[in-house]
């Protein structure tokens, strides 16, 4: 039977398309215009010469969507919202924060303008940091809270007390949505009635029902009356409607709206809830050349789009061979930088008492049990190559920007199309090139293989693995298993 085809609203329908394939459509930085000489002078010194497609097409706009400056006045001229879908790895990230930092660069009392909402610490820490490469002695102040800081070390960091009232420290925050709802909720003084951007980045994880009520108090503080030592602020932001003597009388600060993900929703209903204004989509597409030099768009009603470098393999297999399966990528197969996916912290954390006890393979485990400070460290020397095997949860490795991944095992078969794009997409970033293997049980393997033809993905190839080929590891696999026994009693 043919697909019902969702209605979708024109924008989502027609987007603004963006070359997916890195490599060929590189646009040196000097050839996107309107951009600031010390940012350009910033960028270089960072070793970036030339930006992603995503980049060259979603900085203009921010830019030009604030081309009056941020404190838009009369007029009722209000900047459309933005979303952004583009693969894992298109460097999304820097494609807010040069035009927000850009923005703001003139501006003369310290307000809260701009706000990062991320699922994840770890995903906080990495925009936070972007983002001060780039503020680094602009005077503009940047602050990251996700509770690694006490609650009042954190309310220090946000505002000062004077006599006059309350003052701002901060003009970007960066924030996981819990922390952040606290600190609407019970710090005095932090404000977000100058808010002029929000910024939702891994979007889709962020419409999901447990952060909807983070975003609805970010728009509700927004808009609300302030109260400076008494007296009713002058300007109080109407929600956008009709253009009345009223509406356009005060200057207001528009708040505008920037949507980043690899997984943009497609649900009409989900997107309804942001309650977005007149948005703008920018969804990358791939494109063939011809044989005769043209190009042309490949099929557009792919939902999803992965990495332009990426190979994807399945191995059918049983429960009982998969550890061995994994064994025998690492030390027969010498697969190195391999990132490795479980669907539970106890399967992450077994399997990793596992491989240390058979030996062989510097290994570690990467999950939300573990430090911060461990995390990061763990992720350093993988990045360094030391660790060649790193064991992980969903939760832990959603949107984290691990350099040289040169495999991605689905130790789990994921459940999820989404969780299967964010997995893979962790190798063959930036145009690089990476593997994806995926164990898939006997039983799950029509499902998993629907659930990817669904996604319009087709090139998935099959790769068996000869039980012979494992034979050899069984005796000394028998013996860690006796080993971990002992050590779990």
């Amino acid at each position: 039977s043919p697909q019902v085809q969702p209605f979708l609203p024109q924008w989502l329908a027609q987007p603004n398309r963006v070359q997916k394939r890195i490599k060929d459509n590189l646009c040196p930085i000097r050839d996107v215009p309107g951009i600031h000489p010390r940012l350009l002078k910033k960028l270089q010194m960072n070793g970036i010469e030339s930006f992603f497609p995503v980049q060259a097409e979603v900085i203009p706009a921010i830019l030009q969507s604030a081309s009056n400056g941020y404190l838009l006045g009369r007029g009722g001229y209000r900047p459309k919202d933005i979303c952004v879908s583009a693969p894992t790895g298109s460097g999304k990230t820097l494609s807010f924060v040069i035009p927000i930092v850009q923005v703001l660069l003139d501006r003369v009392v310290c307000h809260v303008r701009a706000l990062v909402v991320l699922p994840t610490k770890e995903l906080a820490q990495q925009v936070s940091k972007v983002f001060s490469v780039y503020t680094d002695g602009t005077g503009l102040k940047v602050v990251l809270i996700t509770g690694q800081k006490s609650f009042a070390k954190e309310q220090e960091m946000l505002v000062q007390k004077k006599v006059t009232g309350y003052c701002s420290l901060a003009d970007i925050v960066v924030a996981t949505p819990g922390r952040l709802t606290d600190h609407i909720n019970q710090t005095p003084g932090f404000s977000l009635t100058q808010l002029r951007f929000l910024i939702v980045d891994e979007a889709d994880r962020m419409i999901d029902d447990m952060h909807q009520n983070c975003l609805n108090q970010i728009v509700k503080a927004a808009f609300q009356a302030e109260n400076y030592s008494g007296s009713k602020m002058l300007f109080q932001r109407t929600k956008p409607g009709p253009v009345t003597a009223a509406s356009s009388c005060p200057p207001q600060i528009p708040l505008q709206k920037l949507l980043f993900s690899a997984t943009l929703t497609q649900d009409p209903e989900k997107l309804q809830q942001l309650d977005l204004f007149q948005p703008r989509l920018f969804a990358s597409v791939c494109s063939e050349k011809n044989g005769d030099g043209t190009e042309t768009e490949q099929d557009t009603n792919n939902k999803y789009t992965l990495p332009e470098g990426l190979s994807q393999c399945y191995v059918p297999c049983d429960l009982n061979s998969k550890p061995l399966l994994l064994l025998y990528f690492m030390l027969k197969m010498k697969f190195t930088r391999v990132l490795c996916f479980t669907n539970s912290r106890e399967a992450s954390h077994r399997l990793f008492l596992l491989v240390q006890a058979f030996g062989g393979v510097t290994v570690a485990e990467f999950s939300s049990r573990l430090p911060p400070n461990e995390r990061q460290r763990t992720m350093k020397e993988f990045e360094q190559g030391k660790i060649q095997l790193l064991i992980s949860t969903d939760a832990t490795a959603r949107g984290i920007d691990v350099k040289g991944v040169n495999y991605v095992i689905n130790y789990d078969a994921p459940q999820f199309i989404r969780t299967y794009i964010h997995r893979v997409g962790r190798t063959a970033r930036a145009g690089e090139a990476g593997v994806a293997f995926s164990f898939v049980l006997r039983i799950q393997e029509r499902r998993f293989l629907q659930m990817l033809r669904d996604a319009g993905i087709q090139d998935i190839k099959k790769h068996p693995v000869k039980g012979n080929s494992l034979k050899p590891l069984v005796q000394q696999y028998e013996g860690a298993l006796c080993k971990l026994e002992k050590t779990v009693k």
